[in-house]
């Protein structure tokens, strides 16, 4: 069984990791409305979402318990 302190700390990182996601997502639409945006800069910044993203998902499945055999 996993302590309930360390499924604390990771529902908070999970807070923090999908506010840094949404963050992301605004810069993202803001910077593409703006036609001198370098691309190369919104690629970066799309990668690190989708890795955001993929962090996120780990640990919310690790938030999930485990079913018994």
């Amino acid at each position: 069984m996993t302590d309930p302190i360390e499924l604390t700390r990771i529902a908070q990182r999970v807070i923090a990791l999908k506010l840094e996601h949404r963050d992301l997502d605004a810069a993202i639409a803001k910077l593409q409305a703006d036609v001198e945006t370098d691309e190369l800069t919104i690629k970066r910044l799309k990668k690190r979402k989708l890795q955001l993203k993929d962090s996120i998902e780990r640990l919310e499945s690790a938030l999930i318990p485990d079913e018994p055999a």
